[in-house]
């Protein structure tokens, strides 16, 4: 008789889990009524255990990570969902002393105002993590969390698309500013006062939660994140960074200068900030930094949402050139490179800016055939070649 295949082994394992975990559901307040509807014909997709070591916030160059998350298209898109929800934001503003500009961004960022919540079904991929992989104890508290939330009412799966409608990120993030559902146990708001936190259907929910957040991650009402300095020349940088805080007046006193001209005051204290080194852009960031960050622990994406909170107040771009000959890319940039590698011949699927593994196999093929580096990186050389 033929071995199984490994299909048909990790199927086995998954259901010989889900019968395993089910008191441990129960322990954790899911009800076992509600646990066997939720594992109901419930299949592993072990294509989530290959990217718990993909992150993009780790592994992309800074300057390719902020060109597609802070372009000229999100700053537009979120001034004027500024306008559009003011009077809410007013009201999140005045309840947790976060400013509009700064919710907005983390919306922004997470789900592109709400484009984008993801296309994993939540309770196949949390199910999935909690079963394989490591860090299978994290992964099944949040996979308990999230069938707490849908028993207490607050999510519902009652809909034509039932449990599969109740999509996210294939980490389990979900909802317009992507909670993780221990997150959403803890944090989420009723702002709109309709009994259910509903943070997948209900804007007001969703920016006052993103609010609550940063509230109790030590935000502070009216200081800034951060801002763009210039270093003096043979600075000694090392062992600075953003935990390693300083009054401003040392920092002024070893010489370092906003990048426009004002004053570093007397306040902080601030850690000097350098996500490419000493010859790229550089940051004092003050504890509101350090809250940002708390939603998603890496410093190019604080950086990303402490950036365009900025645009979105009407500031410029960075003062300072990235360290890189061959500049990242905007979301309008790499929907016109998948156009050309269309044009091409290449099949890469749908023109969406995304840069998935069709369209990086695309890019290799003619970076091989214009004598570059194949390493299917989209940049602006590029870009030109084929224009």
């Amino acid at each position: 008789m033929a071995a199984p295949s490994l299909r048909a082994q990790g199927a086995d394992e998954f259901q010989t889990c889900l019968k395993t975990l089910k008191d441990d559901a129960r322990r954790a307040g899911v009800s076992a009524a509600g646990y066997d509807k939720f594992t109901d014909g419930l299949q592993a997709d072990l294509s989530v255990v290959k990217l718990l070591d993909d992150q993009p916030e780790f592994k992309t160059p800074i300057w390719d990570y902020l060109a597609a998350l802070v372009d000229e298209q999100r700053v537009a898109d979120g001034r004027a969902l500024l306008n559009q929800h003011k009077e809410v934001l007013d009201k999140v503003a005045q309840r947790f002393g976060v400013d509009a500009a700064t919710v907005v961004a983390v919306w922004g960022v997470e789900s592109d105002y709400g484009r984008s919540f993801g296309k994993r079904p939540l309770l196949q991929s949390l199910g999935t993590l909690g079963c394989f992989g490591r860090r299978q104890a994290y992964f099944r508290g949040e996979w308990f969390a999230l069938m707490r939330l849908i028993d207490q009412g607050d999510l519902r799966i009652d809909g034509p698309q039932g449990a599969a409608g109740l999509v996210g990120s294939w980490a389990g993030a979900f909802g317009h500013t992507q909670f993780m559902p221990s997150t959403y146990q803890r944090l989420a708001v009723d702002f709109d006062a309709d009994g259910r936190r509903d943070l997948v259907a209900s804007i007001p929910d969703a920016l006052a939660s993103t609010a609550n957040f940063l509230d109790k991650a030590g935000w502070r009402t009216g200081e800034p994140w951060g801002f763009e300095v210039k270093l003096p020349e043979g600075l000694d940088t090392k062992g600075q960074g953003r935990k390693a805080k300083k009054p401003l007046a040392e920092w002024a006193q070893a010489g370092v200068k906003r990048v426009d001209g004002k004053p570093l005051g007397e306040g902080g204290p601030a850690g000097l900030l350098l996500p490419a080194g000493p010859k790229g852009p550089a940051f004092l960031v003050f504890r509101n930094f350090d809250a940002i960050y708390g939603y998603n622990a890496a410093e190019s994406y604080a950086l990303a949402i402490a950036h365009l909170a900025d645009r979105l107040r009407g500031g410029s771009p960075f003062a300072t050139a990235w360290p890189t000959d061959d500049a990242g890319l905007s979301r309008a940039e790499r929907r016109e490179l998948q156009t050309l590698l269309a044009a091409k011949g290449h099949a890469i699927g749908e023109i969406d800016g995304m840069l998935g593994a069709a369209t990086r196999a695309a890019i290799k093929a003619e970076q091989q055939r214009l004598g570059f580096a194949a390493d299917g990186r989209a940049g602006q050389k590029l870009l030109k070649a084929l224009r």
